[in-house]
């Protein structure tokens, strides 16, 4: 098959849906592949790359549509380009069918076939086609970025000889791709981050990133991520006060705020209002990833930079991929080679448009003149969303002083019965045993005893630190052994060797272990 890419024509869109490196890797599939001139150039991609990597350039988008049997593109088509497409040919971009109805009907009469990369579904052997969590991974990186530009102040903490400065606090509306890369890349900078999502099943992932999972005192179970696809789901109109009840105790607080929310097929939620706005310190940035939907909030502007009247700034941009084009295309292109992958079982360049195939099927909007727009639902069930911890209360100072006295009330009770036991076992032993044995087992118990109490009550985490103190109680415990070698009897004098033997080979793992600690301290 003929496969081709046009210069997208939307405005400020500098992605491009073939790269030099996905064109060899679709020639591998058996297809060839063409690309208009200058359609890589903003994404650092010149027509001589695609001609070297054996990519045929041709000089108009019209000469390009009428060679190639697939068409790939990165925005969703004009009605221009859409009429360019002929029955039996295939368009490969996003295309937001929900929103676009119209051009699902001049679809369906010209015969085109149309799959939607928006719409792949988000199951496990999908990801590697999901091109919305591509671009979305990218715009959480580049909203932090963005916004630091706009912050004018460090992320992290500092103490300098010219004052102490505090670590910014970023607060990351929506735990989608989006919102994770956010918090990945808000907390490897250094700021307090804190996370919101109405799936608590994604509070275990936030908390692992290094972000505080902002928790609602509301008991309403919320979505379940695999029922929907992976999405969020709208909330109720009392979970959605709460959730708006918090969001402004939170807003004086916070300097950063990254809204990412977003329900598919529907407009943006207003999460973050005016009041919370004007609410924020003089200097706080609102960076809006939902703007290109209507925006999370209130003052978003799409496309533009709005600065309110008490100095926050409201970031409305919606090219954030597109401001990393390189990046952007090379990993859009992939998406895109993974689906031709799907299409192109063979490997011989003969495509299977499979409508049985759960992730084709989803993803087609039309096909063969038909509009096949909403699609069934999978037959494999999304990505398995983790089951929420329940959140456990933090125990009061009188109910934790409570427990640790139980437990030292425990650990006495126990060390006195081990005691007694001990206690009887050497009466038993005392009374048929000979006196120079019994000197020598109560020397045994006790250092069995000491020893015990000395290793077991240090916290596992201090073993390693603690072994120079380990060596020095192996030290003891050889120095008492050669006391017992020159015993006549000879069972004291087997045990008195193994005692040296399994000392030494403690003091010497011991020594080792302490010697490769400090090297990994030591600059090379």
């Amino acid at each position: 098959m003929k496969i081709g890419a046009p210069k997208e024509i939307f405005e400020g869109e500098s992605r491009v849906a073939m790269t030099p490196d996905s064109a060899l890797q679709l020639q591998k599939l058996g297809h060839t592949c063409f690309i208009e001139a200058g359609a890589g150039h903003a994404a650092g991609f010149e027509d001589k790359a695609y001609e070297k990597a054996g990519v045929s350039v041709v000089a108009t988008a019209p000469e390009l549509f009428a060679a190639v049997d697939f068409v790939v593109k990165v925005r969703p088509p004009t009605e221009t380009e859409m009429k360019r497409l002929g029955a039996g040919q295939t368009l490969i971009s996003f295309f937001y069918p929900a929103q676009n109805a119209e051009m699902l009907e001049t679809a369906k009469a010209t015969g085109a076939n149309v799959i939607a990369m928006d719409m792949v579904p988000r199951i496990s052997r999908a990801q590697k086609m999901d091109a919305l969590s591509s671009m979305a991974n990218i715009s959480g990186y580049r909203a932090v970025i963005e916004a630091g530009n706009n912050f004018g102040r460090f992320f992290t903490g500092q103490v300098t000889a010219a004052g102490k400065v505090p670590p910014a606090k970023v607060l990351i509306v929506g735990a989608g791709v989006a919102g994770l890369a956010a918090i990945g890349t808000s907390t490897a900078l250094g700021a307090i981050t804190y996370a919101f999502d109405v799936r608590p099943e994604v509070a275990e992932q936030i908390e692992s990133m290094g972000a505080e999972f902002v928790y609602l005192d509301f008991e309403e179970s919320q979505t379940d991520g695999a029922a929907t696809g992976g999405y969020a789901a709208p909330s109720s109109p009392e979970f959605r006060e709460a959730q708006l009840k918090k969001f402004r105790e939170l807003a004086p607080d916070m300097d950063i705020v990254i809204t990412t929310a977003l329900i598919p097929g529907r407009d943006a939620p207003k999460l973050w209002l005016a009041d919370m706005v004007a609410a924020m310190k003089r200097g706080s940035v609102v960076v809006d990833l939902a703007a290109e939907r209507g925006g999370n909030c209130d003052l978003t502007v799409k496309d533009e930079k709005v600065v309110t009247e008490n100095g926050v700034t409201v970031v409305g941009y919606t090219d954030f991929p597109s401001r990393m084009a390189a990046q952007a295309s090379q990993l859009y292109a992939t998406n895109i080679r993974h689906m031709m992958t799907d299409l192109t079982p063979g490997k011989d360049g003969v495509v299977n448009h499979n409508m049985e195939d759960d992730v084709i099927r989803g993803a087609t909007v039309a096909h063969q003149g038909a509009i096949t727009y909403p699609p069934p639902p999978p037959k494999i069930a999304a990505i398995a969303a983790q089951k929420p911890k329940e959140k456990v209360k933090e125990p009061t100072p009188e109910e934790r002083r409570a427990a640790e006295h139980a437990a030292f009330k425990k650990a006495t009770r126990t060390q006195v019965g081990l005691l007694a036991l001990g206690t009887l076992i050497m009466l038993a032993v005392g009374s048929v045993a000979p006196v120079s044995f019994m000197s020598h087992f109560v020397v045994f118990a006790l250092s069995c005893f000491v020893g015990f109490q000395v290793i077991w009550n240090v916290s596992h985490s201090l073993h390693t630190p603690l072994m120079a103190v380990t060596n020095a109680i192996s030290g003891i415990v050889i120095l008492g052994a050669l006391l017992q070698v020159g015993s006549g009897n000879w069972i004291v004098v087997i045990l008195a060797a193994l005692s040296v033997l399994i000392a030494t080979v403690n003091i010497v793992g011991g020594f080792l272990v302490t010697r490769r600690m400090l090297a990994m301290f030591q600059k090379s």
